[in-house]
């Protein structure tokens, strides 16, 4: 997926929480102006997104609220149930199945696996599955996303599992780049380096701030 792309598709999913807020509030119309406020885009960019897909309104009249999180819905796959699968429930993995802001996204996680057997357990809230049980469960319950929390060593092993039982998106947390070629979409999440970016930018943005002596002074 292209930068722009994916871009595109993060403004999407921010135009549907303004208008599951607004909506809440009474608003039964919304306007380009209003989304690209709150967003802080153009008003062109936000009816450009919306005209890509099909999503129409008009100057006068605006975009009918509703219509328009019932399309960003089904654009992107909210109006049905989303069911992910999470590969490695080490002390991430677990903490990503009791994580409460899935449930609100309407985002299920059908099951966990792992190779420990200390840690597999079917009858747990979250299923914890053997991995050799992944491709069955897979086509089963029609699952199409992944979370990997695996060790860096067993990525590229489990990768291979997940492309095999056609896996279409993968949010990979182990430290290496993974790749999934043209029918899996892989995004790549680096704790280690996301952190050192932050600690960057944090102490270039204090020396920025930090008071500078005086040009004209001399000792």
């Amino acid at each position: 997926m292209t930068t722009a792309k994916r871009e595109m598709v993060n403004r999407l999913s921010n135009y549907r929480k303004v208008l599951l807020k607004l909506k809440a509030l009474g608003f039964q119309k919304i306007f380009s102006d209003n989304l690209a406020d709150a967003l802080g885009v153009t008003a062109a960019q936000v009816r450009k997104d919306f005209s890509q897909f099909g999503l129409s309104g008009n100057k006068k009249g605006g975009y009918q609220t509703c219509e328009l999180i019932e399309g960003l819905d089904r654009i992107l796959g909210k109006n049905r149930e989303q069911k992910i699968i999470i590969v490695g429930c080490g002390k991430l993995g677990t903490a990503l199945m009791g994580h409460n802001r899935f449930v609100r996204e309407g985002i299920r996680v059908a099951a966990g696996f792992d190779t420990d057997p200390a840690i597999i357990d079917p009858q747990a809230r979250v299923p914890i599955l053997d991995l050799s049980e992944l491709p069955e469960f897979v086509a089963r319950e029609k699952i199409m996303i992944a979370i990997m929390t695996v060790p860096e060593s067993a990525a590229s092993h489990v990768l291979e599992i997940l492309l095999a039982a056609d896996i279409r998106g993968i949010l990979n947390f182990t430290p290496g780049q993974l790749k999934g070629g043209e029918r899996c979409v892989i995004h790549n999440v680096n704790l280690s380096l996301e952190i050192e970016n932050l600690f960057y930018f944090a102490e270039n943005l204090e020396a920025a701030t930090a008071p500078q002596p005086d040009a004209h002074r001399r000792g």
